[in-house]
């Protein structure tokens, strides 16, 4: 995709973080104490942090500037106007109710669009989607093709919906018992795989047909975008605003964590098209997150959004942000290691069940393999796997979806490619030594999204890597 000729990114820095060099005997106690879960390492104990890339990347100098504009009054802030304009000039929506972060704008939206007993279809579950979705009464009914579910596939739009399992979805409990459609750009539990154009006009207008809404999660809608100018016929010649314009176009309203495309540090927004909705999550805001204008957010945040919605469609910005993610795909390939393919967009997964062949399931590969790398090199990844997944609401039993991954998220902005190249030793070497891993048991389990607080302890011995 970006060629044979080296390339640099399109920044350069102006200040630098130090970080904090550990031992391997250091490393080995606190994973010990965080209970092999990577959530709860201290970041000053973490090299390279990949454990997400929301929240976690560089603002830009016109970023750091606009923090310096912020208008922290309590209603009405000029941030706040600067932000809808932002967002109706790039994503299209008449209205904006902004929110802390994206699982904000997923709680309102799912309070109010979900009823008791409904179905609401998506490509693939998020985790909080998911959970939210749930608590409002919902149940979700995965619709992605399966092909999203075969980590060696190479499918260029494996994050596509799949129509033919939409319409038995509406034939078996018919349209009014759908709450809407769930769709998500750049599937992060698929690997960070895109869809594209077609089959999302496809998917809108199929249930548009039916009086279904459609629901975008847009938190890497730019980045689905670049995947569509680059791999999808008839579209190599638009930008990536225009592509983001018409995915937008196609459906009702998004939700939105903007600590992820849009370059910020914290927030996030509900945006949609219809009036009555609209007035109905300004009321809800409120209560839960904050003024209809601030939404749980500073005027300096609103503001730094907005530069960064606009950055965020520069096709030089993004060439860069996806070209790391494959500079270091590339690597692991070439060396044998098995991840999802084709590599997608906001980080590489880890192929666990086959990266660990030995570790059964029950056993959590996933969850063991990345706290093994992080007692291999300080480099902090997370699990994707059936801790993620949780348990089946009835049977209680673990909930074993077909992949088992290892998400080595890539920060924007943030590290160089010397950082992709100690992370790919180290794989690398965990992989000619896999047999050294060994399995995790639960110490304890929290009741919900139980993959954030959870404790773990190895099945023999004292340490996930017993070399």
């Amino acid at each position: 995709m970006l060629g044979r000729r080296a390339w640099a990114e399109p920044w350069k820095v102006k200040m630098v973080e130090h970080l904090r060099m550990t031992t391997r005997g250091e490393r080995e106690r606190a994973i010990r104490e965080a209970g092999f879960n990577t959530f709860l390492l201290p970041s000053e104990l973490v090299y390279i942090d990949l454990l997400t890339d929301s929240g976690t990347s560089a603002m830009s100098d016109r970023q750091w500037a606009g923090l310096m504009m912020g208008d922290e009054a309590y209603a009405g802030s000029m941030n706040f106007y600067h932000l809808e304009a932002a967002v109706r000039k790039f994503y299209g929506y008449k209205h904006l109710i902004p929110t802390h972060q994206g699982r904000g704008a997923e709680h309102i939206l799912s309070q109010l669009c979900i009823g008791s007993g409904q179905i609401v279809p998506g490509n693939m579950y998020f985790t909080t989607t998911k959970m939210h979705q749930e608590l409002a009464g919902g149940t979700f009914a995965d619709v992605i093709i399966d092909a999203a579910h075969d980590p060696a596939s190479e499918h260029p739009f494996k994050g596509n919906c799949d129509l033919a399992k939409i319409e038995r979805l509406i034939r078996e409990f018919g349209a009014e018992k759908i709450a809407y459609l769930s769709l998500e750009t750049n599937v992060n539990m698929a690997g960070g795989q895109p869809c594209s154009l077609e089959n999302i006009k496809a998917t809108c207008e199929l249930c548009h047909r039916h009086g279904i809404k459609v629901f975008l999660d847009a938190t890497r809608a730019v980045e689905n975008a670049y995947f569509i100018q680059q791999r999808e016929q008839g579209c190599a010649r638009m930008s990536l605003a225009e592509i983001l314009r018409a995915i937008c176009d196609c459906t009702d309203g998004c939700t939105m964590s903007a600590k992820k495309d849009a370059l910020v540090n914290i927030g996030g927004f509900l945006a949609v098209n219809d009036d009555e909705l609209a007035e109905r999550a300004r009321n809800m805001v409120v209560v839960y997150e904050g003024l209809h204008t601030y939404g749980g957010l500073a005027g300096r945040d609103m503001e730094a959004m907005a530069i960064g919605i606009e950055e965020s469609v520069q096709l030089d910005h993004m060439h860069a942000r996806i070209g790391q993610v494959e500079y270091l795909g590339h690597k692991l390939i070439d060396a044998g290691v098995p991840i999802v393919r084709p590599i997608g967009g906001h980080g590489i997964f880890l192929d666990a069940k086959a990266f660990l062949p030995h570790v059964p399931r029950e056993e959590f590969p996933a969850q063991a393999l990345s706290a093994a790398l992080y007692v291999d090199s300080g480099v902090r990844a997370m699990e994707r796997g059936a801790v993620s997944a949780g348990r089946d609401k009835q049977t209680g039993k673990h909930l074993f979806p077909a992949l088992e991954l290892v998400r080595l998220t890539i920060p924007r902005r943030v590290y160089t490619q010397a950082h992709m190249d100690v992370t790919a030793e180290s794989v690398i070497s965990l992989y000619e030594d896999r047999q050294s891993i060994v399995g995790l048991r639960f110490t304890y389990e929290p009741k919900y999204l139980r993959f954030f607080q959870a404790r773990f302890e190895p099945v023999r011995g004292e340490r996930v890597l017993t070399n």
